[in-house]
């Protein structure tokens, strides 16, 4: 049986639902040699911010029974570095490349929307809001609804591209985060970025992270974020993009069925730097054996039989 695995996210054609997490593989080419970029549905680079970040004082990731902590701190050669460099290279690969942006400012996103709006290469942006590692900015935008909504407001004047905004799950209500976001003109959502936790050295009798705290992804998380999608979904009516602790392509489908179009792996990558291509062809499998001839079918299908 033939069938589909093509979504559309805001206008954004993917072949299949799969992408990368943010973070999780570099800008990509890192994982070059392993895992076949092209089969990817989007490749999501890691973070970029106006200028280089060195990042956290290390340690800066560490595991746990059920994940990874990890507090790198939004490392990278910034946003110039990025266009001259990077971006050129990535063309090779044949893959939507989005990319993530984070400021310590509203106005250094919104520069950073401008800096990349119309460069070659880009197929959208995602707007982290979310990120739990950093002292300014992050995390800090994406648990209030009036800072999230100018946000990406001052996102979406500065670029024609796509808007995704990356959603926090350290929230009272992440639905009224993810209407804040709706409301400013985000074409699609994110969900969700890392849990805050940390992990005590009890011989040393201090914080194993050189940044105390950090967020925790992986397995553990899995749960917590599929509960979130399944909110959102209910509450705004824009695409989701549903990620935390997909292992497997089963991982992979509670996501879809809980309102997310498309879904991306994260932690698995350290694991298995070919997880994100299992995933893909684990839904295709997934889709043969159930007689389903197009993915899309399956988006929010537990909200249709119950639950």
């Amino acid at each position: 049986m033939k069938t589909k695995t093509a979504v559309d996210i805001a206008g954004l054609k993917l072949k299949n639902p799969v992408l990368t997490a943010s973070g999780t593989v570099g800008f990509g080419e890192e994982y070059a040699p392993y895992l076949d970029l092209s089969g990817l549905g989007a490749l999501v680079v890691k973070t970029i911010t106006l200028k280089p970040r060195a990042g956290n004082p290390p340690p800066r990731i560490t595991e746990t029974p059920a994940g990874v902590i990890n507090a790198v701190g939004l490392q990278n050669p910034g946003v110039e570095a990025l266009v001259a460099d990077i971006l050129p290279r990535l063309a090779r690969f044949g893959v939507p490349v989005i990319v993530s942006i984070a400021g310590e400012t509203a106005g250094e996103y919104a520069r950073l929307a401008g800096r990349l709006d119309g460069v070659p290469g880009i197929a959208a942006l995602e707007v982290n809001i979310s990120c739990p590692n950093v002292k300014a900015g992050g995390i800090a935008f994406g648990t209030e609804p009036a800072m999230t909504a100018e946000v990406v407001r001052r996102v979406r004047e500065n670029t024609a591209l796509p808007v995704i905004a990356k959603l926090s799950p350290n929230v009272t209500d992440i639905r009224t985060i993810a209407l804040a976001a709706a409301g400013a003109g985000a074409d699609a959502l994110s969900l969700i970025n890392t849990l805050s936790a940390m992990v005590i050295d009890v011989e040393r009798r201090r914080p194993l992270l050189g940044n105390v705290f950090g967020g925790l992804s992986g397995p553990a998380v899995r749960p917590v974020a599929v509960r979130a999608v399944w909110q959102v979904y209910r509450a705004v009516a824009l695409p989701l993009i549903g990620m935390g602790g997909i292992m497997t392509a089963r991982d992979a489908l509670e996501f879809i069925l809980a309102g997310a179009r498309a879904v991306a792996v994260g932690t698995a990558n350290l694991v298995n730097p070919g997880a994100a291509a299992a995933v893909a062809a684990g839904l295709e499998q997934y889709l043969a054996e159930q007689g389903i001839g197009d993915i899309n079918e399956l988006v929010g299908a537990a909200h249709r039989t119950g639950g």
